[in-house]
């Protein structure tokens, strides 16, 4: 899969990303995030690489990893940092989404929108989802949206990756807005613009939360 750009020095993709040498130069990366148990870190001079060794498992301690990966990220001014798992689609999107709702003062829900507006079809699994809406209540204080079922299940399942199923059938749903670290947000077109995309979802349903699926 692609590479894809979430701010203009941090990237988010699969395991083939990393081997790139072209596209880790053309992209001016500095620092690779290995998010996977077995794919090797690449050794290209003057590019650091940190490992985060977590099974793409509901049960997989990831949380663990939010903070020191965020850092990670926040510091790296030598040049761009290429965050990657196996396939860039549930462990890797959890990091970046830690790491934006940390440093780019955005919440849980705007940090979703931000990196699907990239990268489309990122699929967290339940248990990275539940992690992440712990932190994002020790950072806020409390939550901006809720993890349910849908009402309906699928008529045909799609054959997915294990432990991928039950994220599809996953609703992400937003509470009421949450108003924190504004000058931080500000600065960041895709937070306002996430925002007022909420803002008239919420006019054209008379006021009535959306729900849009994971």
């Amino acid at each position: 899969m692609s590479v894809s750009q979430i701010t203009p020095t941090l990237f988010l993709g699969g395991a083939d990303a990393p081997l790139n040498l072209a596209l880790v130069s053309k992209k001016g990366i500095t620092l690779i995030v290995n998010a996977t148990l077995s794919h090797a870190c690449p050794t290209f001079p003057g590019v650091e690489c940190i490992r985060v060794p977590v099974s793409d498992l509901p049960t997989s301690r990831l949380t663990d990893h939010f903070d020191r990966v965020a850092e990670r990220i926040h510091g790296n001014r030598a040049g761009g940092t290429l965050v990657h798992c196996a396939a860039g689609m549930s462990r890797s999107p959890a990091l970046v989404m830690a790491y934006l709702m940390r440093y780019r003062g955005v919440t849980l829900q705007q940090a979703h929108r931000w990196v699907r507006e990239s990268r489309p079809y990122v699929r967290l699994n339940a248990g990275f989802w539940e992690q992440l809406l712990q932190y994002e209540r020790r950072l806020y204080g409390r939550n901006t949206v809720r993890v349910a079922p849908p009402q309906e299940p699928p008529l045909t399942p799609r054959p997915t990756r294990r432990g991928q199923q039950q994220t599809d059938q996953l609703m992400l749903v937003p509470r009421s807005p949450l108003v924190s670290r504004s000058q931080a947000a500000k600065r960041s077109p895709l937070t306002s613009r996430s925002l007022m995309l909420t803002s008239a979802n919420r006019s054209r349903k008379g006021n009535q939360p959306s729900s849009f699926k994971v």
